[in-house]
């Protein structure tokens, strides 16, 4: 039974304390915030830590770190785990920052630790079904795609944390839509040309990036599509899509998270029957992406017994980053 540490003991850190406790044993907790994590070592039986550097010289019989802490502080907390000799399964975004993804990389492979990171919503149904689609050259080349994501975050989310900071948030599209970057890479491979514009319409404090961003690509197959994405849906989260067209067939996923099958159109008689039995993580006054932490531990457990899993290389996740710098750098800075 592998034994496990959280750092980090914020909202995300409970679908992992959950399902560590179904596949292993959760042996401590790490906050800087001492009541926090006290509360969450308490909930779960497991013992508290303020520092991560007090807990990787103590702990020893740890197996694996699980990094829930701010995005701006992945690189060093998954570095200094995999330095103490510790796997890391770390929530998305890798990193905010190319040099740190590398960084990981190197430090993953000169200390023959194992480097995850999570990147759930592969193991939507309907994203299966369509990635399935696509290996089997059912779609044929694709021309065109589009992708939205039209969410909600109100100013309560961004009040009195790190989110919103551009150090350790980072941008909607590491926070809020790396998944949908992800999947552009898993569908399509990598981007060759980026026209992208984004703003800050000024309706929240303390969010130091836009909330409105809009890009047109060219990837390197030769298809041309656009990213519009927003947290500006009012009230609640309205759509994640994803539509493809293809020579041979065209495709939709779409509902709230990239969680159902609006339309398709194929040469074969091929139907989506698959349900999505996981429901999105809800976290009180907004929900983020479908729950699909169970699957991906599940998955990860078979990576640490050196068996074959279906978790997307720590490679993959680097390609998410490089492709959100390329949507930046051609969007320009928000003033």
């Amino acid at each position: 039974m592998y034994k496990f540490a959280i750092i980090g003991c914020g909202r995300i850190a409970h679908r992992h304390a959950e399902n560590i406790m179904r596949v292993g044993k959760l042996i401590s907790v790490c906050d800087i915030d001492k009541n926090k994590a006290d509360d969450f070592g308490a909930l779960y039986n497991s013992k508290a830590w303020y520092s991560i550097d007090d807990l990787l010289k103590q702990e020893r019989e740890i197996d694996v770190i699980c990094v829930c802490t701010p995005n701006g502080l992945h690189a060093e907390h998954s570095i200094k785990s995999l330095q103490g000799g510790k796997h890391v399964l770390c929530e998305k975004p890798m990193c905010i920052a190319m040099e740190a993804a590398w960084s990981m990389i190197d430090t993953a492979h000169f200390f023959r630790r194992k480097l995850y990171i999570i990147k759930q919503n592969r193991f939507n149904a309907p994203i299966q079904y369509v990635k399935k689609l696509l290996d089997d050259d059912k779609l044929g080349k694709i021309s065109s795609f589009q992708l939205n994501c039209f969410w909600n975050r109100p100013q309560q989310y961004y009040d009195g944390g790190w989110r919103g900071s551009k150090i350790m948030d980072g941008g909607l599209l590491y926070t809020q839509f790396s998944h949908f970057i992800d999947l552009l890479y898993w569908f399509l491979g990598d981007v060759e040309e980026v026209t992208g514009y984004r703003k800050n319409s000024g309706m929240r404090n303390y969010l130091e990036f836009e909330d409105t961003g809009t890009a047109i690509l060219k990837m390197k197959t030769g298809a041309l599509g656009n990213i519009n994405y927003t947290i500006n849906s009012f009230k609640r989260n309205v759509e994640g899509s994803f539509a493809l067209f293809g020579e041979k067939g065209s495709i939709k996923i779409g509902g709230q998270y990239l969680n159902t099958i609006e339309w398709q159109s194929l040469d074969e008689n091929i139907q989506f029957e698959n349900e999505q039995t996981t429901k999105a993580n809800d976290y009180g006054f907004y929900t983020g992406s479908m729950s699909n932490h169970l699957k991906v531990y599940d998955e990860f457990i078979k990576a640490l017994d050196n068996k074959p899993n279906d978790l997307p290389k720590v490679g993959e996740a680097l390609k998410t980053i490089e492709i959100i710098k390329k949507i930046y750098k051609a969007s320009g800075e928000i003033e």
